[in-house]
């Protein structure tokens, strides 16, 4: 058997032990994972593999088969920047349920990985703009997505870069608030999924203090409104974009009364009394009811 052939074969057992992991039962989704190299994005091996709770430690070699395992691997290790665990992000898009033919918009691209998982379910007519703040990640996966004819990568802020109306917004990267861009540019029906994080919970604190500090939103517009939960708790890095002391402020003291998990709805109003919001910022909350 030949390398690629043995390589297929840990891809598929990689993409079911993912999903297993994640909780997830979709065949399409446990497609895409078993058939885009993940070893296409993450540059020359050896590769620096983090495990929870560990520091990153070098593979033995370049064989890309140390890389189908449900763990992060560093893209910035100095930064802290890392191609995302596989089990959250097969959570995470199966929640956000990209299907054949639509737009989805992939803020937080890196170096692309997971902008083919998804450009792989939207199909040949279907696309995927991918935005990336870091010059250097955003021209890593312009390269490693040229044979993906139907993504687009721009470099760029991904709170204020311009979009085409989107049936997904696949957010990579922590937010202290939704950008008025996102919620405007849903399309009816369409879902953004977004981490909301405290930069309390960010930083050279314990993973296990990340995590209980973020927490992810699937929000999904329905004409003039927009449904939201919670699905997910979260640590990633910081949005460049969409943070400010004032949302800070206010995340921070969300967190610390808790409830983000009773969350059912986004308003973009100033009129939902104080007892029914979870977190407020100017012109939208997120409620309760």
């Amino acid at each position: 058997m030949d390398a690629q052939a043995e390589l297929r074969i840990i891809r598929a057992a990689y993409a079911k032990q993912v999903l297993a992991a994640a909780s997830v039962a979709d065949a399409r989704l446990a497609q895409a994972f078993a058939t885009i190299p993940r070893e296409d994005f993450l540059g020359r091996g050896p590769w620096l593999v983090r495990r929870w709770l560990r520091d990153y430690v070098s593979t033995p070699d370049a064989d890309p088969v140390y890389l189908y395992t449900d763990d992060l691997v560093a893209l910035v290790p100095e930064r802290g920047v890392n191609n995302g665990q596989p089990s959250l992000h097969a959570h995470l898009i199966h929640q956000a349920s990209p299907a054949i033919g639509e737009h989805v918009v992939h803020v937080g691209t890196g170096t692309g990985y997971y902008t083919a998982i998804l450009a792989h379910l939207v199909g040949p007519s279907g696309r995927v703009t991918a935005i990336e703040y870091d010059g250097a990640l955003a021209a890593r996966a312009r390269a490693g997505l040229t044979p993906y004819p139907n993504v687009a990568v721009i470099e760029g802020d991904g709170a204020q870069v311009p979009f085409d109306a989107a049936d997904v917004i696949y957010v990579n990267a922590g937010c202290a608030r939704p950008a008025t861009r996102w919620l405007d540019g849903l399309a009816d029906g369409g879902r953004l999924i977004v981490p909301i994080t405290s930069d309390q919970g960010f930083g050279g604190t314990a993973p296990e203090r990340i995590a209980s500090a973020g927490a992810v939103f699937r929000i999904e517009r329905r004409a003039a409104n927009y449904l939201a939960n919670w699905i997910s708790p979260v640590a990633i890095f910081p949005c460049a974009g969409s943070r400010d002391e004032t949302s800070e402020r206010a995340l921070a003291e969300a967190f610390a009364r808790g409830g983000w998990q009773k969350v059912t709805r986004l308003y973009r109003d100033q009129s939902i009394p104080d007892e029914r919001c979870w977190l407020r910022g100017v012109g939208w909350c997120l409620a309760y009811q």
